[in-house]
């Protein structure tokens, strides 16, 4: 390693400065949850504490309001490394997937990898991807807007119920699927009709009944969005929102052409229409970079973290950091801020990400991240490696950290 990389313990120290900010920042974002594309508060409060630890922020970028681009340009020309900043919420629960640690704890690790090396080469930079949740898909939408174009890796760390280096992500398709019927007086002429909720009603039987012969790797479930407006009217319109998920984007989207047989065949026996549309792009799934893993988890690990890979066979959920690890090498490892069994999106991982635990956590994450990102500005050989797992035997595997 190169002797300009900062130790860890410098690192973690420059964490420690850092800590009343970063709790009070993700204090901060956490009593004002926002949904995905709303996150005016979040992005004021990153963009602001950025602005002050020296980095030139641009905000809005990529056609996206509430994204934000903050740069710490280095003393000669080098890699450019992007830690990534999620802060939006879930609607019902506010921060019940901790994007308050995300984005406080990523800011603290890029702002201390700058201050433990001053003169770092390349770019360090933090990249606000707003709309993860929900299939926003912020990250895709920046990345076809060219928001990442030169960025060598990125990374960032998830709160969860157990720490873990690396975990699989699910390829998720996002669907609406609507459903056309004629409406008419429910109880003095219902033959009239033609029941778009009764349409609705078959094809969530229907996607039951496909269950049984789908792969164990999948998931289907979904909600009616839209059901009728009055119960003495047939419902002329009806509507399901689904997510359909596999082990890769292909055997997803094999299981999407299911769904949209599934709906044609249902319109068909109620007479109505079906449409089938995407209310969000595909998530990919997710390439972990074991270079970049292994070295978080060496970090983490001797800051007295338990961490370990995950089980490729354990169930997973899906998000849109997936498609952008298909494009350069990131990590997304996984830190343990509630009890095992915590069920993420939930009230109770809600008030488990403003615990002092939470933000303990975080200050190891951050100087886990903080890390990852300093050596590879500063050392081309641990860049070279992450490129090389990136482009070769790393592909489609990640699970050896």
């Amino acid at each position: 390693m190169s002797a300009a990389a900062p130790t860890p313990q410098s690192l973690a120290a420059e964490i420690s400065a850092l800590r009343p900010r970063m709790e009070s920042v993700s204090r901060a974002i956490h009593a004002r949850p926002e949904l995905k594309f709303e996150e005016v508060h979040a992005q004021e409060v990153l963009t602001g504490w950025l602005a002050e630890a020296g980095f030139t922020v641009k905000a809005p970028v990529g056609g996206v309001g509430t994204a934000f681009v903050a740069v710490h340009e280095g003393s000669a020309p080098g890699p450019y490394v992007a830690v990534l900043a999620e802060y939006d919420a879930l609607p019902g629960i506010g921060h019940g997937c901790g994007h308050n640690l995300i984005a406080a704890g990523g800011a603290a690790a890029a702002i201390a990898a700058v201050r433990a090396l001053p003169e770092h080469p390349g770019t360090i930079a933090v990249i606000g991807t707003p709309g993860e949740e929900m299939g926003g898909a912020g990250k895709i939408r920046l990345a076809e807007a060219g928001v990442f174009e030169g960025v060598d890796a990125a990374v960032m760390f998830h709160p969860a119920d157990r720490s873990l280096t690396t975990r699989h992500g699910l390829a998720a398709a996002h669907l609406r699927v609507a459903f056309s019927g004629v409406s008419a007086h429910a109880a003095k002429s219902p033959w009239e009709g033609r029941s778009a909720l009764a349409a609705a009603q078959l094809f969530l039987n229907a996607l039951d009944a496909m269950r049984q012969f789908m792969p164990p790797t999948a998931r289907i479930h979904g909600i009616v969005t839209d059901g009728g407006q009055a119960p003495n009217v047939v419902p002329a319109h009806a509507a399901v929102d689904l997510y359909v998920r596999d082990r890769t984007a292909a055997s997803a989207e094999a299981l999407v052409a299911r769904v949209h047989r599934a709906a044609h065949g249902v319109a068909m026996a109620t007479e109505t229409e079906a449409e089938v549309s995407e209310t969000g792009p595909m998530y990919a799934d997710r390439r972990n970079n074991t270079v970049l893993a292994e070295r978080f988890g060496e970090t983490v690990r001797a800051l007295g973290l338990d961490i370990v890979p995950g089980d490729p066979a354990t169930p997973a959920g899906s998000s849109d950091i997936g498609n952008l690890s298909q494009l350069l090498p990131v990590i997304h490892p996984y830190v343990q801020i509630a009890a095992t069994g915590t069920p993420s999106h939930s009230e109770a991982m809600r008030e488990a990400a403003v615990t002092a635990l939470a933000h303990d956590r975080t200050a190891i994450a951050g100087t886990g991240l903080a890390r990852v990102v300093s050596d590879l500005v500063a050392d081309p050989e641990f860049l070279a490696a992450a490129r090389a797992d990136f482009e070769g035997a790393g592909r489609g595997a990640g699970q050896g950290a």
